[in-house]
């Protein structure tokens, strides 16, 4: 006895309602969503885990970053990690803003900067402890007049334009000098460029002044004959600060700490060696070696320990900042601040 199958066959193959393919498109559509954003996090997060890993130290670092600089073209931080399985990467960026945004989306595991960029990452909510600072350089930082300028003093300002570069270290020595010469801020007119820009406009004379940090100040002087007005001393520390992705410092504190040491003994052979130092930095930065000398000379090599006393500076800084409406709100400095455990 056979059965007629027609009537079953032709109802498997009838064709669904629009409806239910509608429904059916959105879900796969919906599940496709899904999947991108999974797949986007895991990428995002992979460089992390690949570099915790393996086993790798990723560092950010600027070309004007002179110690940096000369430990990359040393390899001796290589032969250091190599004991602790650890591999190194040094990552290249154009200035300290670009660089802490590496850090907060993971690109980087440690990272060097001066004083200013940590205060705006923080304002921003950007994801970073900082590690370390190297000792003071009030030198390294100044303003600077043309050569045959007639203005003597940081006084004779009142009423001129000075070119800096907004928000930067040399933003806040500004204000430091005009208030400690009887000025405010609002006395002088400044003119917000960037280094290359700023002396552009200071060698053809459409501003008074320039305030600037080494290795740009040290150009101007041996190249165009700038005279310092006044440099850092007696007003600002100009500290520069190690800072590092939280999650890699708590896990690898005996990398941070071979990290160190050889900054320290790298520090200590460029003070001993400098015109040597000077000369593998030079070609590296695109500078002549006299000018990497004189920049040199100017800073202190050797991080140390952040301390209460170095916090209090560092928040100095950022409430002058956040007053000068520079940065969106008040920030605590040390709520940013990294401790090794005892």
């Amino acid at each position: 006895m056979t059965h007629d199958t027609t009537h079953l066959h032709d109802h498997d193959t009838e064709p669904a309602p629009a409806g239910w393919t509608d429904l059916f498109n959105s879900a796969l559509a919906a599940l496709a969503l899904i999947a991108g954003v999974l797949l986007l996090n895991f990428l995002l997060l992979l460089p992390v885990a690949q570099a915790q890993g393996r086993g790798e130290l990723r560092i950010g670092y600027q070309k004007s970053a002179s110690l940096f600089v000369l430990q990359k073209a040393q390899g001796t931080l290589e032969e250091r990690l190599a004991p602790l399985g650890v591999s190194l990467k040094w990552v290249e960026f154009p200035a300290g803003p670009q660089l802490l945004e590496g850090l907060n989306v993971g690109s980087v595991d440690v990272g060097f900067v001066g004083e200013a960029p940590p205060i705006f990452a923080q304002a921003a909510g950007a994801k970073f402890v900082y590690i370390g600072n190297d000792p003071a350089a009030p030198e390294a930082e100044a303003l600077v007049v043309p050569k045959n300028s007639p203005i003597k003093t940081v006084a004779q300002l009142k009423g001129k334009k000075v070119a800096l570069n907004k928000g930067s270290n040399v933003h806040y020595l500004l204000v430091k000098l005009l208030e400690k010469h009887g000025l405010k801020y609002g006395d002088i007119q400044p003119v917000f460029l960037p280094p290359a820009d700023a002396r552009a406009a200071f060698e053809r004379g459409a501003v008074d002044a320039w305030a600037i940090w080494d290795p740009f100040l040290a150009a101007a002087e041996k190249q165009t004959g700038a005279r310092i007005l006044a440099d850092g001393r007696g007003v600002v520390n100009n500290y520069a600060y190690y800072l590092a992705e939280r999650g890699y410092v708590e896990k690898r504190p005996e990398v941070i700490e071979a990290l160190f040491a050889d900054i320290v003994a790298q520090g200590k052979w460029l003070k001993a060696n400098l015109k040597q130092a000077a000369a593998i930095i030079a070609p590296l930065q695109g500078l002549d070696a006299d000018v990497v000398a004189l920049n040199l000379r100017r800073y202190g090599y050797g991080v140390t320990p952040l301390t209460d006393a170095v916090l209090a500076e560092q928040q100095k800084l950022a409430d002058v900042f956040f007053e000068l409406k520079l940065i969106p709100k008040a920030i605590a400095v040390r709520e940013a601040a990294w401790h090794p455990a005892r």
